[in-house]
């Protein structure tokens, strides 16, 4: 074969396959910097005192189905990737369903630490969809750490239909949505359910 012809293949085929690791690298770069999705909810519908071993009310267990089918069907590239819970029982039965659904193992957090659990989901989780179910008086405070709304308003007794979700993009503003699931919620306080997707800004 002509030398010259030989080199030029050379040049050709190192010019692909310097192409191929530069596309490569810039898909694994983006991807690892892709929006991280946070969703939060509180447990399902439970009698109004809850201690360790509370478990779900009917409602509650009907409502955690739901949660499950909403879930479940949610497909951003995936799905759902990591289910956070304290150690509640309430809030194990309420992610129960959707991990059994989705085989995927319920992880424990300190519902004290909000800290904490943000340097987990963004280290561990980037680029992923995760559910964090908590204590109602938690949420307002790691939604804000995530840098999203400071506006999320503390939940009513019996306001059990909330879902958060909090996007936090590689670059960019962090938005934050509210949205309802399942049967709405008796609200005990006297207030009323708040609105179907109301949406607050991050």
């Amino acid at each position: 074969m002509d030398p010259r012809l030989r080199r030029k293949r050379r040049r050709r085929a190192g010019a692909i396959s310097a192409f191929m690791v530069f596309a490569l690298g810039l898909a694994f770069f983006f991807e690892s910097q892709a929006t991280t999705t946070v969703i939060f909810v509180r447990h399902a519908d439970a009698p109004l005192v809850v201690d360790a071993d509370t478990a779900l009310s009917a409602s509650g267990a009907l409502r955690a189905e739901e949660l499950a089918r909403v879930l479940g069907d949610v497909d951003v590239v995936q799905g759902v990737d990591a289910i956070f819970s304290s150690a509640l029982r309430v809030d194990q039965e309420t992610v129960a369903p959707l991990a059994r659904r989705l085989n995927l193992p319920v992880q424990d957090f300190d519902p004290l630490d909000n800290r904490s659990l943000r340097k987990r989901i963004l280290r561990k989780y980037k680029g992923k969809v995760v559910l964090v179910v908590a204590d109602p008086l938690f949420i307002p405070k790691v939604v804000a750490r995530l840098q999203g709304s400071k506006k999320v308003p503390l939940m009513a007794d019996g306001d059990y239909d909330n879902l958060y979700i909090v996007s936090v993009p590689w670059y960019g503003k962090v938005k934050t949505l509210r949205l309802h699931y399942g049967a709405r919620s008796e609200v005990l306080n006297g207030l009323a359910p708040s609105s179907p997707s109301a949406v607050s800004g991050g």
